[in-house]
């Protein structure tokens, strides 16, 4: 069952739901962001420059976090997202590294 903010437990995790969360170009972009930094970085969810209105920002991180993807952090005023980095990994083993070594795919030149 879901805690109180909608992060499901690890046995809860849905590949497909999982799937489907990425399956978003805007959502994907956050996570692959996420894969690139530091184990435990949080971020704000405005600083991710994803150019979307503040309901669709809010819209995109609660898809994130009810497919476990994201653990969202209440600051008071301020709500930051961290990867839930171990728990993907233990869940879904490879599926972090398949989404890095796409992103890396994508940023060298193809050769002509």
């Amino acid at each position: 069952m879901p805690d109180e903010q909608g992060h499901p437990e690890i046995t809860e995790m849905d590949l497909g739901t999982v799937l489907a969360a990425l399956a978003d170009p805007l959502r994907r972009q956050v996570v692959t962001t996420l894969i690139g930094e530091p184990d435990g970085t949080e971020r704000t969810c405005a600083s991710f420059e994803l150019g979307v209105s503040k309901s669709s920002l809010t819209y995109h991180f609660r898809v994130l976090r009810e497919a476990g993807l994201v653990t969202q952090i209440d600051y008071g005023n301020s709500r930051k997202v961290r990867l839930r980095r171990k728990d993907l990994e233990a869940r879904f083993p490879g599926m972090l590294g398949l989404l890095a070594n796409e992103t890396q795919a994508r940023r060298e030149p193809r050769p002509q």
